[in-house]
């Protein structure tokens, strides 16, 4: 398996993996209908080309066959600065999806109410924003391997802090096996209309969604990075 940064020219072999794969499976996105196996969802590929502009991004190549090389997992990485969140939620609106926008609701009302910009003191954060592995090749350790990656590269370009939006139980695990912490959590029972009802019924075994953060620090930066 070979590991590669992302380009802007490899957009419409990533968008063709997550079709088959995270766009139909992930947690929010089921529970919200977004999309099913293989189709398209236009608000959901704009949201990972604009984490693919910022080329912090990685995917693993399967390139068994010479000329036939196939993307066995990806992991979409974005640059998050302290008014980006606030911007996206006042854009959502604009948004025809309805799927697409309960799910953006939950996850960047939980970002502002749990700023992580504020409590560590930082300008920008390196977000962790898709993790997704094809079918055929889980439970071969292409998810650690792509967040292990991930971490050197945000290392690579002096990023003090991570995040990752974990909805799910799989990648909770695989986050915190690399050392990120919770720093938040949102129940998806919880997350209620006004007339008690679930906004997005999201299947067991996922019952939550964790905010989740990595300090990336030398020993002179340990004790500026403590939240307040």
């Amino acid at each position: 398996m070979e590991y590669k940064m992302i380009g802007l020219e490899h957009c419409d072999q990533v968008l063709e993996h997550l079709r088959r794969n995270f766009f139909a499976d992930e947690p929010l996105n089921k529970a919200a209908g977004l999309c099913q196996n293989g189709s398209s969802c236009e608000a959901l590929e704009d949201h990972c080309v604009e984490a693919i502009k910022d080329r912090m991004s990685l995917m693993a190549v399967d390139a068994k066959e010479e000329g036939n090389c196939k993307i066995a997992g990806v992991v979409l990485n974005g640059i998050l600065r302290p008014k980006d969140m606030a911007k996206a939620l006042g854009k959502l609106d604009s948004s025809y999806d309805e799927g697409f926008r309960k799910i953006f609701d939950l996850l960047y009302r939980h970002n502002l109410k749990n700023d992580l910009f504020e409590a560590f003191d930082v300008d920008r954060m390196f977000d962790v924003r898709i993790l997704s592995v094809d079918s055929c090749y889980r439970g071969q350790g292409i998810a650690n391997e792509l967040v292990k990656q991930s971490v050197a590269v945000a290392k690579k370009n002096c990023f003090r802090l991570m995040k990752a939006d974990a909805t799910g139980i799989f990648s909770q695990k695989i986050f915190r096996s690399h050392g990120f912490e919770v720093f938040s959590e949102q129940h998806y029972a919880k997350h209620t209309d006004e007339n008690g009802k679930m906004i997005l019924p999201v299947e067991s075994p996922h019952i939550k969604m964790q905010l989740l953060y990595k300090r990336i620090c030398n020993d002179n930066q340990e004790n500026k990075e403590q939240p307040h």
